[in-house]
């Protein structure tokens, strides 16, 4: 039985119509649901989707680029791990690049972000707002751009409201052993804060099962506020209050920017940050 040759057929007719995506992990729930809307997104556009967990490590985010441009993909959407934007930016003359979520700064690549300062910002003023001092921050990767802006909107809020000397940043990456094992030594501390800003839903799951663990009432005892949105949170006991990002309006976007480039249409240089909102809950 004859197989056709997909790399002798790409010579052929141009155009392969397979797009990449890297994201930083699939078991993120955020990144899963983002995947999950940029896949059906670009079938309807009948593009295939070859789908990179690139593990939130740099060299694995090139290595997965340089790969889909030698499968000879129309283009990529991905959401960067690291500082360095050299690397994407030279092989962006490659093939179009769409960055999601996370971006780089001064960055010539196209991206669509959310206010991941003002969310933050935002949400470190609801603590504030409902009688909250001691409020810890638990980050995820450092490196990345929307952590960055995410740690800058919790100390402005804290030194715009004179809780600078209150502001305290542990944790080192977007996962739930993070905020698991900081929340146990937060909590083992003489003096354990009255409120965790957990910076991603994967954190927060975390830091719950240790305050579970504990034997604490959330809100009573100490207050749980995470960044990022998904539905389950309002099933947990008690629901969770949270920022919430367009993950949906931010994917289509990016579909969109990379499809106008593709098509012609446009050159579409787009740095978009749209706004995030915050959804009540009553863990705080």
């Amino acid at each position: 039985m004859y197989m056709p040759n997909a790399s002798a057929q790409n010579l052929r007719n141009p155009g392969s119509g397979i797009i990449g995506l890297l994201i930083p992990s699939i078991s993120n729930p955020f990144f899963a649901e983002m995947a999950s809307v940029i896949v059906t997104k670009l079938r309807e556009q009948s593009y295939i989707t070859i789908v990179i967990d690139t593990m939130e490590n740099d060299n694995t985010l090139i290595e997965g680029v340089e790969s889909l441009i030698s499968r000879q993909v129309e283009g990529i959407i991905a959401a960067p791990s690291g500082i360095d934007a050299s690397a994407l930016e030279r092989l962006g003359h490659k093939v179009p690049i769409v960055l999601i979520d996370r971006y780089y700064e001064n960055t010539t690549l196209p991206y669509v972000t959310t206010n991941n300062y003002q969310g933050a910002f935002l949400a470190t003023v609801k603590l504030i707002s409902a009688g909250y001092r001691e409020i810890v921050c638990i980050q995820g990767a450092a490196s990345s751009m929307p952590n960055k802006e995410r740690i800058h909107g919790y100390r402005e809020a804290m030194q715009k409201n004179g809780l600078e000397e209150n502001c305290k940043v542990v944790g080192n990456d977007f996962t739930i052993q993070n905020g698991y094992l900081e929340t146990k030594l937060l909590l083992n501390r003489p003096a354990p804060p009255k409120a965790i800003f957990a910076l991603s839903n994967t954190i927060m799951l975390g830091a719950l099962k240790a305050i579970k663990e504990s034997g604490l009432d959330i809100p009573s005892d100490i207050a749980l506020l995470s960044f990022d949105d998904n539905m389950y949170m309002d099933y947990l006991t008690p629901s969770i209050a949270r920022v919430g990002q367009p993950t949906a309006d931010m994917s289509t976007l990016a579909v969109k920017i990379l499809m106008d480039k593709l098509s012609g249409r446009s050159d579409n240089h787009s740095q978009i940050k749209l706004l995030p909102t915050f959804i009540p809950g009553a863990s705080i």
